[in-house]
């Protein structure tokens, strides 16, 4: 029933686009400012990797992510240094515009998850929860954005490439 709501009702599509460009700003302001104001994640990687997450016991909780950033993430830090504030930008400018929305939020998810398993809590639970609601909506979430154009754009183009009705196909 709420996702009924939140896919379909249009009272819902206002209040997905007020969250939606909430979330929009904060990916895009943080991410400008990263690549504006020179950016090097290699001291936050070094402090997950030597300050883990640890459970109630004092065990590492997440020896699998602590191992991820010691052994690629830290040895390759000047592509982190890259993808982080870029990657921010183009989440939040999506979600600004209304543009490949479900995509951008998908992205802001997995980096507000790595954000989180890395030992950083600040405003990450609330921007999951409420990239949740957006990625429940779909394309609903879109709707007064680009979407409105871009969706039916790519599902006519693939249909006509691929053959096969999208809608039916995922149904």
């Amino acid at each position: 029933m709420f996702n009924k709501f939140l896919r379909e009702n249009k009272i819902a599509t206002a209040i997905l686009t007020v969250i939606r460009l909430y979330l929009g700003y904060a990916w895009f302001t943080a991410g400008f400012h990263k690549i504006t104001g020179g950016f090097d994640a290699s001291g936050f990687l070094a402090n997950a990797v030597n300050n883990p997450v640890k459970g109630p016991d004092g065990n590492m909780v997440y020896s699998w992510y602590v191992n991820f950033l010691e052994s690629f993430a830290l040895p390759n830090i000047d592509i982190f240094n890259f993808i982080v504030p870029w990657g921010e930008t183009l989440i939040g400018f999506g979600l600004l515009l209304g543009c490949l929305t479900t995509a951008a939020i998908v992205f802001g998810l997995v980096m507000n998850f790595s954000f989180f398993l890395a030992g950083t809590v600040s405003h990450n639970p609330t921007d999951i929860f409420l990239g949740f609601i957006i990625l429940a909506a779909g394309f609903n979430a879109g709707k007064y954005g680009l979407d409105r154009w871009v969706v039916p754009f790519i599902r006519k183009t693939a249909k006509t490439y691929v053959g096969k009705d999208i809608d039916k196909a995922a149904a």
